[in-house]
């Protein structure tokens, strides 16, 4: 009999822990649910001026919304260019692009952020870009982004409580969400200035992870990851955070832009106060949950906001269905065709 396992062997969870990971799982998903629906519910008697709001929209500031859209993937694009750069490698701005949409789809089928991070650094590399490069494209667009968002977040809550919009509950949720992203922020940046502290934590967690699965540790595997990020963290340090940072901002920029442009089409714009305070925290808020995109968190918790800030409700219906449509459900239906196409060639090289 092989006394030694093989890969798949150490690597399969028992079927208990599978079991009690996907009932856990569901009954999230379940009470995440059961929230958004409370916070739809009250959009639909809106439904009927939402209709005329329809009739009277401006569609060429519509189109205008289409065109932001489709320049905030051209900066995500930008983004994964300047950390292949950063890498040592070449990375055109559309590929870029698309791998960004398809390594979102595949993250919301499987396992979230890491998942895209994951899968953004496979096909990044089979590219030809550098391990570095690549590793640097699977984890900073995201943090980046988050980071921006969180930004955007506090200033809406600061807008919230100084015009007395902002209940009790809804503090709770946004408060907890943001010091939550905030932190994982933080110890991203505090650990890449005390990696010693870094690779013991994860080596810990790794024991546990062994013991609670009945496993035998092996202090082997992970080891030449922790490096290759490490490396990946000093080369941007070395090249600059300004092309990332540039792109960032043009992608939630212009993602912001598609917002402001549908209020515009429904001859209801709105200020730059309102308009960021009902952007930033229902996004931060839906990242946090196991739901795909958010979907039924962010659009109830836009509403919500919108129309406390005495945005008319059938404006904000359509202008939400609008902007999720645009920024969300597109990019997920092109992405899949792009994802079984990236899956493919990557397995081929």
């Amino acid at each position: 009999m092989d006394e030694n396992p093989s890969l798949t062997e150490i690597k399969s969870p028992p079927r208990t822990v599978k079991k009690r990971y996907i009932f856990l799982r569901s009954i999230s998903m379940l009470v995440l649910l059961g929230l958004a629906v409370h916070l739809i519910l009250p959009q639909v008697t809106s439904l009927e001026h939402s209709v005329n709001v329809i009739k009277n929209m401006k569609w060429w500031a519509v189109g205008l919304a289409l065109l932001a859209q489709v320049l905030s993937y051209v900066g995500t694009g930008y983004l994964l260019r300047a950390t292949a750069r950063a890498g040592g490698g070449e990375m055109k701005i559309i590929p870029g692009a698309a791998i960004a949409i398809a390594g979102a789809d595949f993250g919301m089928l499987t396992g979230g952020m890491v998942a895209t991070a994951a899968v953004t650094y496979r096909w990044m590399h089979s590219r030809g870009i550098p391990k570095e490069g690549a590793l640097l494209s699977g984890i900073l667009p995201s943090l980046l982004n988050n980071g921006l968002l969180l930004i955007i977040s506090v200033l809406g809550l600061l807008q919230l409580l100084i015009t007395d919009n902002l209940t009790t509950l809804q503090a709770i949720i946004f408060i907890f969400s943001s010091l939550l992203l905030s932190g994982a922020i933080f110890v991203i940046f505090w650990s890449m200035k005390h990696r010693d502290w870094l690779v013991n934590r994860v080596t810990g967690l790794r024991k546990r992870w062994a013991k609670f699965r009945h496993k035998e540790f092996i202090p082997t595997g992970n080891d030449g990851l922790m490096e290759k990020i490490f490396d990946a963290w000093d080369t941007l340090h070395a090249n600059g955070w300004e092309q990332p940072i540039a792109g960032a901002i043009m992608t939630i920029g212009f993602d912001i832009l598609t917002l402001f442009f549908l209020f515009y089409a429904t001859g209801n714009p709105v200020d730059l106060g309102i308009l960021l305070t009902g952007y930033g925290l229902p996004l931060i808020l839906g990242k946090m949950t196991f739901l795909p995109g958010g979907v039924g968190i962010v659009e109830g918790t836009m509403a919500t906001l919108y129309n406390g800030l005495s945005v008319p409700p059938g404006v904000s219906v359509v202008v939400i269905i609008a902007y999720r449509t645009i920024s969300f459900w597109i990019p997920t239906i092109i992405g899949v065709p792009l994802m079984a196409w990236f899956q493919r060639h990557s397995n081929d090289s």
